[in-house]
């Protein structure tokens, strides 16, 4: 009776999870597939990720959680913001001096420029200097970020927790923002743009990256007790590609993808030495 009803218990949070999970990606979908905001002049997909910050409040007191307790405590919040912006700029300072150096020693670097463009997964799209899309994309940012964050680190630890160790429900909320980030590659494959194989090729790329990614992020929400210096990091890493590129004789951001790189790697082996030296002293 004890091991059905851990059973039982063990699929309840797994379904609630996946229920919240499908929901917002139903809107992904919609926007990405019907609506495509980001293809616009906003250049941000941003209709899913307001309706992803209803359903994180609405889930969130269904299930009786409050803020803090999904990870929007008042604690050093200012202070992990700034830390984790601070985090993210220096990762970016390294990946970005490696960019110019090999862009200079092939001889082709012209300079580095500040103006907006639309990330499309190895290139940027689109040149805006007027001020009203630099607005466009912090605020678009901000949003994604706290939604993100809200859901995958805060609503669904929460859930997960309740079931599982904070290290493996991290684990499980981290392989779904991967597959949350696959939706550019496989729309670029309907529409035409990319082979059958670049499309496999960018879906595990992004997968594994995304994955990676969204568990740095679940160490940093552990280690400081909310989200505010994961959101400062994620916010660097989702805005700074889009405002400051590095621009060759043939062209700009061709080395993006070398450059994320670098950045997400150093950037994650920093995180996990550090996470791993806090439960090393903890015992």
């Amino acid at each position: 009776m004890e091991k059905m009803n851990k059973m039982q218990k063990e699929k309840k949070v797994f379904v609630t999870v996946f229920a919240i999970y499908l929901l917002c990606y139903g809107f992904r979908l919609l926007e990405y597939f019907i609506l495509r905001t980001d293809q616009t002049w906003v250049g941000e997909a941003i209709v899913h990720k307001l309706i992803g910050i209803a359903i994180l409040f609405i889930a969130a007191k269904q299930l009786r959680f409050t803020t803090r307790e999904i990870g929007f405590s008042k604690e050093n919040s200012l202070r992990n913001v700034m830390m984790g912006l601070a985090f993210g700029i220096g990762v970016f300072i390294v990946a970005y001096a490696v960019e110019v150096l090999i862009a200079v020693s092939q001889g082709s670097f012209d300079s580095l420029q500040i103006y907006v463009s639309a990330y499309a997964i190895d290139q940027n799209v689109g040149c805006q200097t007027d001020a009203l899309f630099f607005v466009i994309c912090i605020v678009g940012n901000i949003v994604n970020v706290f939604m993100e964050e809200g859901i995958f680190r805060g609503l669904f630890a929460k859930i997960l927790e309740q079931k599982y160790r904070v290290i493996s429900g991290a684990i499980i909320a981290s392989i779904l923002f991967g597959f949350w980030h696959v939706i550019g590659p496989i729309r670029n494959y309907c529409d035409g743009t990319t082979s059958m194989g670049g499309m496999i090729a960018n879906v595990i790329m992004l997968l594994v990256t995304s994955t990676l990614v969204g568990f740095k992020f679940a160490m940093l929400t552990e280690m400081t007790g909310n989200h505010y210096m994961a959101m400062g990091d994620h916010f660097v890493n989702n805005t700074i590609v889009n405002l400051l590129h590095v621009v060759s004789e043939s062209g700009a951001d061709e080395l993006m993808v070398v450059r994320v790189s670098i950045a997400q790697s150093v950037s994650f082996i920093v995180v996990l030495a550090r996470y791993i030296q806090l439960r090393y002293k903890k015992g």
